[in-house]
């Protein structure tokens, strides 16, 4: 009787030791999920929730390494002043920091050549750079 109870107990340990592990790693692998979802609908808010401390930002007018709250404006503005219709993804992968992803942003103004670098940090997957770039 004493047996079943210790091999109760052991099993659920690994039960839960298992869930939070593949929990903590889902959540690393949908930061760039997240980022997409973010560009497609443009939602600059839910985009920046994703920033890191620091961020370098590209977008056609200023490139330049932001604190988040300045990169925050800087993606709401650019997003607002040029009307974001949508985001076709062409590539996603792994770099061995983390997760990038590569595709054109759709807008009012034009189409932006789109490249999102992230890096895992504390156990959370954050957007270190991002770059908009026109194209002619």
């Amino acid at each position: 009787m004493k047996t079943y109870f210790v091999m109760k107990r052991l099993f659920s340990t690994l039960l839960l030791g298992s869930l939070l592990m593949s929990s903590s790693f889902t959540t690393a692998q949908n930061g760039i999920d997240e980022v997409i979802g973010a560009l497609r609908s443009g939602n600059s808010a839910q985009l920046s929730n994703l920033f890191d401390e620091n961020v370098e930002v590209t977008v056609p007018d200023k490139s330049d390494s932001y604190s988040r709250a300045q990169a925050q404006l800087i993606i709401r503005d650019f997003f607002s002043n040029n009307g974001v219709k949508g985001f076709e993804l062409k590539h996603k992968g792994d770099s061995p920091s983390g997760h990038f992803c590569i595709g054109t942003l759709q807008t009012n103004a034009g189409n932006f050549r789109t490249n999102v670098f992230m890096k895992i940090k504390n156990g959370k997957e954050v957007v270190k750079e991002i770059r908009f770039q026109s194209i002619e």
